[in-house]
Order: structure tokens, then sequence, then C-alpha cells
């Protein structure tokens, strides 16, 4: 018997899976290990175990290849964030944890390009959802084929920290307090990377 999806099923997959991975119960805490920078990270060489951990195990990785677009349809170019750090958000509009996040993660990113990445969803519902929350920091970026997520693999939210040659610092998967001073610490790095 021979099974495929179309384009379409595929993606509806995806966002199932994905939609899973955004509401399940986190993991148990890591056990303390001498080479953890805090209590808040997870060990160099493991994922992170619980959600809003700092994970650097994959450090010096490139952001994987995606068509994005703006709200306008046009398409974004990670080149146009060429030679800065830059940070980015996974998230959609119906992950609860991800639109929680949203404002405080905002705030944390003055100063630095910082791109919210929705993950396969049209123009209409992020513009939607943009009229209710506001952002003035993180600059609304589409990935209609959710190619960055699947390419990690990564659920929602994720974000990642790019430094400026695009290689990744670190990242967070699940929900985060980013009004913390550990995280803006960690948004801090990215200033750090660039030299200023």
């Amino acid at each position: 018997m021979s099974f495929s999806l179309s384009g379409r099923s595929a993606i509806a997959c995806l966002l199932a899976l994905t939609a899973v991975g955004c509401t399940k119960e986190p993991a148990a805490p890591p056990q303390a290990d001498a080479n953890m920078t805090s209590p808040d990270e997870a060990p160099p060489s493991a994922p992170a175990a619980r959600a809003g951990a700092v994970d650097r195990s994959h450090k010096g990785e490139a952001m994987p290849a995606a068509r994005m677009t703006g709200l306008d349809g046009k398409p974004i170019a990670l080149a146009l964030f060429g030679g800065k750090p830059l940070l980015v958000n996974l998230w959609a509009t119906w992950c609860a944890p991800c639109v929680a996040e949203m404002p405080a993660l905002d705030a944390a990113a003055v100063g630095i390009p910082a791109i919210a990445l929705n993950q396969g969803e049209d123009a209409a519902k992020v513009e939607a959802f943009l009229q209710r929350v506001k952002v003035s920091n993180l600059q609304t970026v589409l990935d209609p084929e959710m190619a960055v997520s699947v390419a990690l693999p990564a659920n929602l939210p994720t974000t990642l920290l790019y430094d400026a040659q695009g290689r990744e610092i670190w990242r967070v998967a699940g929900a985060r307090d980013w009004a913390s001073a550990e995280s803006r610490a960690l948004i801090a790095e990215a200033k750090v990377s660039q030299g200023t």
C-alpha cells in the first residue's frame, strides 16, 4: 500500500504536531551540571530539557534557509540583517505561550535587529493579531512553509540569537520570562558579539 501527502496535507500534519509541542508539559528540570553557566541554562552538550531553558548546544550552526516574506507579501532576505546579530522568535497566533511572551520579548529587544518569524500562517491572520498585540521592536516576518521550525526542528515558541555572521549563539525552546535580568543579559549578548 502506498501513501503520500500533498503539500497542504503535510503542512497541516506539521502544524498539528507543532501544536502538540506548544502545549505539552515541559520535561523535568535537568540535573545540576558543572558546565552550566547559570541554573537557567542547559548543559552545552545537551538540548534544553525544560521550557525556557537556554540551549547552547547548537552554537555556531547557521540559520536554516527559508522563503520569508513581509506582511505585504514581498520577499525578505536575511541579507538585510547581514553584519549584525539577529534575534529570531518563532511563533504563531494559535500558540498561547507565544502570545503570552511576545510583549516582554518585544520590550527586551531594544537596540538590536529582531524578527518575529511567524510559522505557517497567512498575512491577514497575522495582521489581525498585530492589531490587538502591538509590537515595536520585533519586525514581523512570515515563514509560510514553516521551513525554519521544521529544519531546526523546533516547537513553538522558540527564540534564537544569531551572531553577525549568521551563526547561532543560543536558543530558548518554550516560553521564558523575557523581562527578567537574566533574559535581558542573554539578549545583550547580541551587542557583545557585534563588539558594541
